[in-house]
């Protein structure tokens, strides 16, 4: 038979269509005709699938070859269609049994030997063949990926000659795994006692890990905002097998390594304050995830926040809301997830000081110097913290380190099954309506709440969140109902509201 189908998956964002690379091979010139939308990557395959038949021993047909990549408007990239375009060469001039193809799905790059190359995407791609029934062949450096969607489903392969082999009955593939890591527990290199003093910052950080709040700490240099910031990981719970499916499958679009070692712990990403907006929410022609979809379900820590373009920060604000990235092309639209907790440092002026003899700077100047921040953004902040100076003689005595963090995560994951039980999800993701009926005030609490609403000249959408940072702080408290110490507690981390107002009514 000259016709020959085998199945294969594209890579269009997180998700994996799939793809039928059909082969036919006919009488005439010897020519090789690659159809179906392929991008110049793909187009190269040609070359590569011809030095890889002839070095592992096959013939490579003196034909005429259509290959189709179907369906043919949905563009293809990578060379991820070698391995498929070169089984369905084999399989159509009848070097292969064509039968043994119906039940694998084959992903690829071939090197010049026949060799195979990872290629990205391996993990959406395991996901997709699993749910069509259907075992998945990749190379072995991508075993690690697939082997945490099924090691028993699917295989991984050295080479071309290895695959047909398999498909021969003679020699059974397997599925490579790189060696065990050897767990290393980050609570011993990374612990909160590390910091000295700061408890109110240390607090802001339990309720923000317990809540899943966004939170930002404000403060002159030196005073620990991003030691603070690195422990929070540390406090958090590891995520659920789906949590971390979604996030590997991210991971997998870029080179990042993931195995069972690390699949589990959540990401917490750092961009540098001169990251571009693509750099940030993803793009490129073919679009790739950005800084907020690499920390799905996880940290994005923004250091030196004013240093940061006004346009990259208020880029954060839609996906804060949503939970996912959009990204706009002529020809398509591609979807990422962005569901990831927001942590910002920033020092109050340009100088780092905004009081005493220290600062340097009139009011006007630290005004438009924290205005880069717009009001929309700051609002997107559940909690902001100031972290003052140690007082003289703390470096001296030692000073109080507080708890460990295992004793804040112990609190951490108690107030979070709470939340869990209760709505199904953290406080910080409760819609207004959830408010409603987990949230409820008595009447002069609320009145109390609106009344310091109005003082401070915050928006409806901050009266939300303040409500939400009250119901962790009632959850770490064991707490059924919101009080008025809690609401008067979550009215504190308000500090850059307050110095905000504060700077305001000196420049009048």
């Amino acid at each position: 038979m000259n016709l020959a189908i085998v199945h294969s998956r594209a890579c269009v964002g997180v998700e994996a269509p799939a793809v039928t690379v059909e082969v036919h091979i006919s009488n005439g010139m010897p020519a090789l005709a690659l159809v179906g939308l392929p991008e110049t990557s793909v187009k190269e395959a040609k070359d590569r699938v011809r030095s890889a038949i002839v070095n592992a021993g096959f013939e490579f047909p003196s034909r005429r070859i259509t290959v189709n990549l179907a369906p043919a408007d949905l563009p293809k990239e990578g060379g991820r269609f070698d391995l498929p375009i070169a089984l369905g060469i084999l399989a159509a001039s009848e070097q292969i049994p064509l039968e043994s193809l119906c039940d694998y799905e084959f992903l690829g790059e071939l090197a010049l030997s026949g060799e195979l190359r990872p290629v990205k995407g391996a993990l959406p791609a395991a996901l997709a063949a699993k749910q069509a029934g259907r075992c998945l062949v990749v190379p072995d450096n991508n075993g690690d990926q697939v082997a945490l969607v099924g090691k028993t489903l699917h295989k991984s392969a050295p080479s071309l000659l290895a695959v047909c082999a398999h498909l021969h009955g003679q020699t059974a593939l397997t599925l490579t795994q790189s060696p065990p890591a050897v767990a290393v527990k980050t609570g011993n290199e990374r612990d909160m006692q590390d910091i000295i003093g700061q408890q109110q910052g240390k607090r802001a950080l339990e309720i923000a890990a317990a809540g899943g709040h966004n939170l930002l700490f404000l403060g002159p240099p030196g005073t620990g905002k991003t030691m603070l910031a690195s422990r929070l990981r540390d406090l958090l719970p590891d995520m659920s097998i789906e949590e971390a499916l979604q996030t590997a499958a991210v991971a997998s679009l870029t080179p990042q390594l993931i195995h069972e070692g690390n699949w589990r712990q959540r990401p917490f990403r750092t961009p540098h304050h001169s990251s571009s907006m693509a750099a940030l929410v993803g793009g490129g022609s073919v679009p790739r995830p950005g800084e907020i979809s690499l920390s799905h379900n996880g940290i994005l820590f923004l250091d030196e926040m004013p240093e940061f373009e006004r346009k990259v920060l208020d880029s954060l604000r839609e996906p804060l809301e949503s939970g996912e990235i959009v990204i706009s092309r002529a020809t398509s639209k591609t979807t990422f997830p962005a569901r990831f907790q927001l942590i910002g440092a920033l020092n109050p002026s340009p100088t780092g000081y905004y009081e005493g003899n220290q600062s340097r700077t009139n009011p006007q100047a630290i005004l438009r110097y924290l205005s880069r921040l717009s009001g929309p953004l700051l609002d997107r902040f559940d909690m902001s913290i100031e972290i003052p100076g140690l007082p003289r003689g703390t470096l001296a005595e030692g000073g109080d380190r507080g708890e460990s963090s295992e004793v804040i995560r112990a609190r951490v994951h108690t107030a979070r099954e709470a939340m869990l039980t209760r709505s199904g999800k953290v406080n910080a993701l409760l819609s207004t309506r959830e408010l409603d009926s987990h949230c409820a005030l008595v009447r002069s609490d609320a009145e109390f709440l609106e009344t310091a609403l109005h003082q401070l000249g915050l928006s409806i959408r901050a009266y939300h969140r303040i409500i939400k940072v009250a119901r962790t702080i009632a959850d770490l408290a064991g707490c059924e109902a919101i009080t008025r110490g809690h609401l008067a507690e979550a009215l504190g981390y308000r500090s850059m509201d307050r110095l905000l107002r504060q700077l305001t009514a000196q420049t009048v």
